[in-house]
């Protein structure tokens, strides 16, 4: 059987998916400028008996890998990202980052290992498949508007049925695979407000406008979106990251500029929040007599788990009956947002998780210095693909 090959195939090449992961992470590079891990992925698949590579698509580096299966079937997309973060590093791995304050710090590296291996593994086994398999190695997941809109506009979704994604989580438990239906991460927005008041001494407030006073009400103002405009059964957050308001002691600031994130599970949310805070920031205006401005950005939308496709995920995972994953759960919404989302808009599909908790280790979130992963999860992030594509593309299945 197709699967059953796939998978003792990827079991023989685990030490080389480990080895091409310690070499991404040793070399990190921030997102839109991934020039050397692009020039790798394209390198990787030199030899590898693929039936096309496009490269720099989107025109941030986004490399697709086309393998097309010897019978007629459906075309199915497999996406892996490869950008790193703005972090200085502080595992005291052998193999940590080498680029100062650029650190593979939410697993980017390993997705791109095990799907480097895997897209070779299927191309060897091409002959055995039915349909296409498309492999689209994406820049620029961690910064908006994120690698997939621009690949989405250059057409690599245009001949696909269903797109699958994988990510591996620190905090979840290695050896476990996680699924949900329907809405799975938030979405999210983020903003920037400028206050300007009139400065003066902290003497003599009445002859000036304190604009910390009226930023500062903005602040508390929006902690009641979520708890009295936001329904109990809907998921929101607002979150104020950035109060630049320093100054001297003993002098009134004329001008505050402060920075918000937003993360809503649904359209209704998303549009009431940006609502309110546009109507507070404007009420400023008339309670301090400030001049606001403001800037309100939507970004990566709710990820949306199509039901059929994830309930297709859940059902070859247990069929494939993959040594290395003692089980197969559902998991609770994800509060981090994610821009395969845009995908998920434009194609059914489902993104589930690997886990990925270093044994006998605290397992540090995603995006702290001191990120880790449990690299058995990444042969099982293989298996868990090659199984969900088998269960598609495999001819005698």
């Amino acid at each position: 059987m197709v699967t059953t090959e796939l998978m003792e195939k990827l079991e023989s090449k685990e030490q080389r998916i480990i080895d091409i992961r310690r070499h991404l992470h040793e070399h990190p590079e921030l997102s839109f400028k991934e020039e050397q891990t692009a020039a790798y992925i394209e390198d990787f698949y030199k030899d590898v008996p693929v039936d096309g590579v496009e490269t720099n698509v989107g025109g941030h580096r986004g490399i697709a890998v086309t393998i097309k299966g010897a019978k007629p079937g459906k075309t199915i997309a497999i996406r892996a990202d490869f950008d790193a973060l703005p972090i200085q590093e502080e595992t005291g791995l052998p193999f940590a980052s080498k680029n100062e304050g650029v650190m593979h710090a939410c697993g980017h590296d390993g997705h791109t290992a095990y799907m480097l291996v895997l897209g070779e593994t299927l191309a060897e086994m091409k002959e055995q498949l039915a349909g296409t398999v498309k492999i689209i190695h994406q820049p620029a997941e961690e910064m908006p508007p994120g690698g997939a809109i621009g690949m989405i506009e250059a057409g690599v979704l245009d001949d696909v049925d269903l797109i699958f994604g994988i990510h591996v989580m620190s905090t979840m438990e290695t050896g476990k695979v996680y699924y949900r239906s329907g809405n799975t991460q938030t979405g999210r927005a983020r903003f920037k407000l400028l206050v300007q008041g009139k400065g003066g001494h902290g003497s003599s407030p009445h002859i000036a406008n304190d604009a910390i006073v009226a930023a500062s009400s903005f602040v508390m103002n929006c902690q009641t979106i979520v708890s009295r405009r936001i329904n109990p059964f809907d998921t929101a957050v607002v979150t104020i990251g950035s109060f630049d308001g320093k100054g001297q002691f003993n002098i009134i600031k004329d001008s505050v500029a402060l920075e918000g994130d937003v993360r809503t599970m649904s359209k209704e949310s998303r549009e009431l929040v940006e609502e309110q805070v546009r109507h507070f920031a404007k009420g400023l205006e008339a309670s301090f007599g400030v001049t606001t401005t403001l800037e309100y950005m939507n970004d990566y939308p709710v990820l949306y788990n199509d039901p059929e496709a994830t309930e297709q995920v859940r059902k070859a995972l247990m069929q494939a009956d993959i040594p290395e994953v003692a089980d197969v759960l559902e998991v609770a919404p994800q509060p981090p947002s994610e821009d395969f989302a845009y995908y998920l808009q434009e194609k059914p599909g489902c993104f589930f998780y690997v886990g990925a908790k270093p044994e006998g280790k605290q397992g540090y979130p995603h995006h702290h210095p001191k990120f880790e992963i449990d690299e058995k999860s990444l042969l099982i992030s293989a298996k868990a693909m090659a199984a969900v594509v088998a269960s598609y593309c495999g001819s005698d299945e």
